[in-house]
């Protein structure tokens, strides 16, 4: 780290074992996801106040190479754990250690995207109501059965009606499965 930590006590007096928790929490994470620039830790005594009495409030903010940063500024209310300081370190370090998890997920782009459901417009149903065909927005004809329609809504699809679906490779091609009617604006219903 290039900086010292900073810890600062609001409401106690400066105590030796929290600067070497702190030092310590710090160390694992900068061994685990990499440099960190500086760490600034509040440690705030607990108030007296009815709701939070006896709770420990900490803040953790981590400074990252290129002027990014990390916060932990929320501690849980009414966790009796908060009420013993070691633990309310502990586990704002895990929270401080989640966030940066994500930070760094972000920064190698593993974080996960979903991508939106195809929409196709229902161009057939059967007369014994038991499948039916849409045609996809590249004009492809895709079969589907009424079991494939959510939320037993096959009943009220009508031709043009709009809807989202799953495609997948069935025995004679592809066929659509998870069939979600979408309502006027391309809402689900």
């Amino acid at each position: 780290m290039q900086t010292p930590v900073e810890i600062d006590f609001q409401g106690m007096e400066p105590v030796d074992f929290v600067h070497e928790e702190v030092v310590e929490h710090v160390q694992k994470l900068e061994k685990r996801y990499g440099r960190i620039t500086a760490c600034r830790v509040a440690v705030k005594k607990p108030s007296g106040h009815h709701q939070t009495g006896g709770l420990y409030e900490i803040n953790i903010w981590l400074s990252l190479p290129e002027g990014r940063e990390v916060a932990v500024v929320k501690t849980p209310q009414l966790d009796e754990r908060h009420s013993h300081l070691i633990f309310a370190l502990g586990d704002a370090f895990k929270r401080a250690e989640r966030r940066l998890q994500d930070h760094v997920r972000k920064l190698q782009r593993q974080v996960k995207v979903h991508e939106d459901a195809p929409v196709g417009t229902v161009t057939q149903l059967s007369p014994d109501a038991e499948f039916g065909f849409l045609t996809t927005a590249d004009g492809r004809e895709i079969y589907f059965h009424r079991n494939s329609v959510l939320h037993g809504q096959y009943p009220r699809l009508k031709v043009g009606s709009r809807v989202s679906f799953a495609e997948e490779m069935g025995d004679k091609g592809p066929q659509a499965s998870t069939v979600r009617p979408l309502g006027r604006h391309g809402m689900r219903l």
